[in-house]
């Protein structure tokens, strides 16, 4: 924290947007417009932290969804961003609109996702405005918060204007935020003019927003973990400061998506140990700061295999043990946040359940210690299996598998033999068959769709016109 406290007075944040500039400096901060260059004084920090607050609630479109923030749950994200897709037939090709549509149905019935991203993006609509055409495709086929992101404070309005519709009033939204956005840094210590327009548009709505650092260790940061947190900390911490002298007690969460660049490669890698112990200690800090913590990334795989199940597996648990408030891309995401996966998403929410279920520890109290029931059968007694107190728990206690063999060899191969991967790609033809959510009105979808396409193609003519 004192590095922390150094970078951000001594060394200071690169911030590309003059309005930005000029509220950091009447919100005290030492800014030099020449350079784009802030420092922040520690009393201006602690004057952030103590506003910037530690519970608050991401709506979800039904209350059932809804996600209530604060420093100890913890809640999974779903994958972001994929410009490829491994399909159910095996093949490796470039994500389409229904690829969209027909993974986010997907996760949309899965357990153990909690908030909804757009997993792809896809190929085949212009790149320029894809934001709002997300929005609209994902937001009708999950009542779950969505995970956005824009592109300039425009974006923000358009998608501020599609949320109204769907609740009916732009203050709807304010008291009940069904979605957020995420606003990547760039380090080290750098605010694109972008982000900055964002994040002030998303205060001025009252949309909470992740605050995200995507620092490589021994790239972009220091090689030492150590360095990379101090990079994280004051970087994400600057952006903050922003939020809350533009508006105390704005909701901000502190997220990472950060990795080590392997030297080897030469490539980002956010599967490595190293990586994982990265986050768990990062999160640490935002606890440290009082600030709920996103964090996790993707894994190295390319296809759903022993390394992809390990992977997952250990970066997932690391993230839960560590008490991650918010764990990112954790379902279908591959070779690192490039692929998605129907059948990942599948194994994912499996691994997640495994994890989760661990991450709970153990209930002690006199009835689960079961002194009784041990008393009462005695010695050499094995009915456990049939006494009231087994049939009582048995659903708390154990985990139920959902693709998971446990048969022995001969059951197994009587049974089709079938692998992991194999049972995950039968559970999404499955689900993909039978799951078709309708959450919004069909008026509301068009309407959606009408502002998504306009702002779309007016985003597409203003690019124009600047060339």
């Amino acid at each position: 924290h004192s590095a922390v406290l150094r970078v951000l007075s001594e060394v200071g944040v690169r911030m590309e947007y003059r309005p930005a500039l000029e509220a950091m400096r009447d919100g005290g901060c030492e800014v030099d417009f020449a350079k784009h260059l802030v420092r922040v004084p520690e009393h201006v920090l602690e004057k952030a932290l103590s506003t910037a607050p530690s519970e608050f609630t991401l709506a979800g479109q039904r209350a059932e969804f809804d996600v209530p923030v604060d420093l100890e749950r913890i809640y999974t994200i779903g994958g972001s961003s994929a410009l490829y897709v491994l399909g159910l037939d095996g093949q490796r090709h470039r994500a389409t609109l229904q690829d969209l549509i027909d993974l986010t149905r997907l996760q949309d019935a899965l357990q153990n996702l909690h908030i909804m991203h757009a997993i792809v993006v896809p190929q085949e609509i212009p790149q320029t405005g894809f934001d709002r055409i997300l929005f609209a495709s994902v937001v009708p086929n999950t009542s779950r918060n969505y995970y956005s992101q824009g592109q300039g404070a425009a974006s923000i309005r358009d998608q501020v204007e599609m949320a109204s519709v769907i609740l009916g009033s732009s203050d709807a939204l304010r008291r009940h935020p069904i979605f957020t956005v995420v606003l990547c840094m760039v380090s080290p210590l750098l605010h694109p003019g972008i982000r900055l327009e964002e994040l002030m548009e998303c205060v001025r709505w009252g949309i909470p927003v992740y605050i995200e650092v995507d620092a490589q260790a021994g790239g972009t940061t220091p090689i030492t973990l150590a360095g990379t947190i101090v990079e994280e900390c004051a970087n994400v911490l600057a952006g903050l400061t922003l939020a809350q002298i533009l508006s105390p007690g704005h909701p901000c969460i502190f997220a990472i998506a950060s990795g080590i660049m392997d030297m080897t490669t030469g490539n980002y890698s956010g599967a490595a140990p190293e990586s994982s112990v990265l986050h768990a200690a990062t999160a640490q800090m935002a606890r440290f700061y009082g600030l709920p913590f996103q964090g996790g990334t993707g894994i190295d795989a390319t296809v759903p295999d022993a390394q992809a199940g390990y992977e997952r597996a250990l970066q997932v648990l690391t993230n839960a043990l560590a008490g991650v408030n918010f764990i990112h891309l954790s379902v279908g995401m591959m070779e690192q946040m490039l692929l998605a996966s129907y059948e990942q998403c599948v194994i994912d929410d499996e691994i997640i359940g495994a994890a989760f279920h661990i991450a709970r520890g153990v209930e002690v109290n006199d009835d689960t210690i079961a002194f009784d029931v041990i008393r009462e059968l005695g010695p050499a007694n094995s009915q456990y299996v049939m006494h009231d107190h087994t049939l009582r728990y048995l659903r708390k206690v154990f985990w139920p598998p959902g693709i998971t063999n446990r048969q022995k060899w001969d059951r197994w191969m009587a049974a089709g033999g079938r692998d992991m991967r194999q049972r995950a790609r039968d559970r999404a033809r499955q689900i993909l068959a039978e799951h078709q959510p309708r959450y919004l009105e069909e008026d509301k979808v068009r309407e959606i769709q009408r502002i998504a396409l306009a702002a779309q193609q007016q985003a597409v003519r203003e690019q124009s016109e600047r060339r």
